[in-house]
């Protein structure tokens, strides 16, 4: 009996844990993220193709790496979506049509931020 207890126990604080963990790395990616997609809003604002080109290979990199961590506890379905976004903002940005690659840029934004509220331990999301 207090074997199956103690086991039953130490599963709760492991997935605590584990979920504690991952939301704290969702959080932190997602700031970084969204930091790095400003500095490309004020240079598709400015206009700068070069600017821009840059940022937004910075941002692939640094989402290449995020995207193969989240991909094991985030719907790939969501991560998609931000690969879709950040993907058509691209292309805009290269064809020089800076006010839409802005609104695939919010898109994009929107979606991480969606991600980080979905996955978040709270009393709304258990229920």
């Amino acid at each position: 009996m207090y074997k199956e207890m103690i086991i039953s126990v130490i599963l709760v604080i492991l997935i605590f844990i584990g979920d504690f963990i991952t939301q704290k790395y969702t959080k932190d990616t997602v700031s970084s993220l969204i930091d790095e997609f400003g500095k490309l809003k004020q240079s598709l604002i400015n206009a700068s193709k070069e600017d821009s080109e840059i940022e937004v290979n910075e941002i692939e990199q640094k989402w290449d790496k995020a995207h193969a961590k989240l991909a094991y506890y985030i719907e790939h379905d969501e991560l998609e979506k931000v690969e879709t976004n950040l993907t058509s903002c691209k292309s805009l940005a290269e064809t020089e049509n800076y006010t839409l690659a802005i609104s695939e840029l919010e898109k994009t934004v929107f979606v991480l931020n969606h991600i980080t509220d979905k996955y978040a331990f709270n009393l709304e999301n258990i229920f």
